[in-house]
């Protein structure tokens, strides 16, 4: 594994990648400090620019978008009392708190320090599972992956916010979609509705940028302006002696609670923060203080979240499997490159896999020593009206389909899938399900179709496989542990009324 990341240093260290880590860092902790913008809408712009990239250096740069984004959401939470990513919603219980009874510096270090250690402890096990996921992955047929696409599917299904039939709904709706075009194995095309411009499929920029971009700025439109609200004052960044031994518990905990979710298909990364929240609250000697600004409270989750920003790329670069909306673009971002993600990656791609994991820990760094003295910087940014920045982000949308195969129709489907996005948010339905589906559903037809082939269409083949069945019965107990629940729920109301 020292060879392994002395390659991965090796490659990280270039001048290119340093820039382009550099540059997503900025860019991920600018976008997570604005609400309403968020690393999934912003990696989705950014797209067509990395195809004029080396693949490691266009990986690095949106891997330092995302987990930058992840610092960046801290500081309007914590100044603003405006979460600006999902994460630090738990982060303005507690962090906002402790800015009104000036103590802003104390949170925002806090926070910087716990996702800089645990951002360091999770490119370990970043470095350490890898190859042994990679190994397992090796063994694997057809019907084993198979059946764990189909598990990942239904886990992403389970852990997703909101009702759980609708987001079972974005996942069918997902795959449908990644099977528009042309069939690979007939060459007939399927469900074009008529137009030739859909033989390649429905486009993975214009779907991403449609749902994430000009939905989530048409949502952002309807809400009134809230961005001119007063910003906390940060007044010193030092911890006293006394917060820094109380916050090291929670950052230990935060760590390993973050590193262990962050593999979980779905909403790890939201679960992770909502998780070392609670523990804190139970296990703290300082409960009491917990909702009157408790730095555990900061410590913890912002330590969770960044742990598993850094282990959510496991499932993605071993397996080839998302865990979230942000890893099912970074597969397409590798996909549109040529390059496949999965257990062959480490032995054809060593130098893209290794180097990734070595700019985690590069990135880490870069973030701690930007993030606190430009804070400055962040809260002006904070005081920047929507007004201004939506102009510039839907040319940016448009320039960004219209480039990726200069096709207007691509323009439409960003604008078709944008508008069918907003819908969807109005209808309380989630759309990274969707994403998620429509990246893992032509993998799921291609292993099904591999599979019968083998096995002459009988399907007793995935329970013969004892990797292939144990998927499956993990699939079917957690789809009943959620499902059962929620019909007896429905039967109760029904009986009150």
């Amino acid at each position: 594994m020292i060879d392994h990341l002395v390659l991965g240093f090796s490659v990280a260290f270039t001048f290119q990648n340093l820039l382009m880590a550099f540059v997503g860092c900025i860019v991920g902790t600018a976008i997570g400090v604005l609400p309403g913008v968020g690393p999934l809408a912003t990696i989705s712009l950014l797209l067509p620019l990395t195809f004029g990239l080396d693949p490691i250096t266009s990986m690095i740069m949106l891997a330092g978008i995302y987990y930058g984004a992840q610092y960046g959401g801290s500081t309007s939470a914590i100044l603003l009392n405006l979460p600006g990513e999902v994460t630090a919603v738990v982060t303005t219980l507690e962090g906002h708190k402790m800015a009104r009874a000036g103590r802003a510096g104390a949170a925002l270090a806090v926070a910087a320090i716990g996702s800089f250690f645990a951002g360091t402890v999770a490119t370990l096990v970043v470095a350490m599972a890898g190859p042994v996921l990679t190994a397992v992955g090796m063994a694997f047929g057809p019907a084993e992956y198979f059946s764990l696409i189909l598990l990942g599917l239904i886990v992403t299904t389970v852990l997703a916010q909101g009702n759980l039939f609708k987001s079972l709904a974005m996942i069918v709706l997902g795959v449908a979609l990644g099977l528009v075009g042309t069939d690979l194995q007939s060459g007939q095309l399927r469900f074009t509705l008529g137009f030739m411009e859909l033989f390649e499929g429905v486009g993975f920029v214009p779907l991403s940028m449609g749902l994430f971009g000009i939905a989530e700025i048409i949502r952002n439109l309807e809400d009134p302006e809230n961005r001119a609200g007063s910003v906390a004052r940060v007044g010193s960044l030092w911890l006293t002696r006394k917060e820094f031994k109380r916050s090291v518990p929670p950052v230990l905990r935060g760590t390993v609670l973050g590193s262990v979710l962050g593999v979980l298909p779905g909403g790890g990364l939201a679960l992770s923060t909502f998780a070392s929240y609670m523990l804190e609250r139970k296990v703290s000697k300082y409960r009491h203080e917990f909702g009157n600004g408790a730095i555990e409270g900061v410590a913890g989750p912002e330590s969770a979240n960044n742990a598993a920003s850094q282990t959510s790329f496991i499932p993605m670069l071993t397996l080839g499997i998302p865990a979230n909306a942000v890893m099912a673009l970074m597969i397409g971002a590798l996909m549109i490159q040529g390059i496949q993600p999965g257990p062959r990656m480490i032995s054809e791609q060593p130098t893209l896999f290794w180097g990734l994991i070595a700019s985690m820990w590069i990135g880490n760094l870069m973030l701690l020593v930007i993030n606190l003295p430009l804070i400055g910087v962040w809260v002006s940014l904070l005081k920047v009206p929507y007004k201004t920045l939506y102009p510039a982000i839907l040319m940016f949308c448009a320039i960004g389909a219209y480039s990726v195969n200069n096709s207007v129709f691509d323009v439409y489907q960003m604008v078709l899938f944008g508008i069918a996005g907003y819908f969807l948010i109005k209808l309380h339905f989630e759309p990274a399900p969707l994403l998620i589906g429509f990246v893992l559903g032509p993998m799921l037809e291609e292993y099904l179709r591999r599979t019968m082939v083998l096995s002459r269409g009988d399907m007793i083949v995935f329970l013969e496989r004892p990797i292939s069945a144990a998927f499956l019965a993990i699939s079917a107990l957690v789809l009943l542990a959620m499902i059962v629940p929620s019909v007896r729920r429905k039967k109760d109301e029904a009986l009150e009324e």
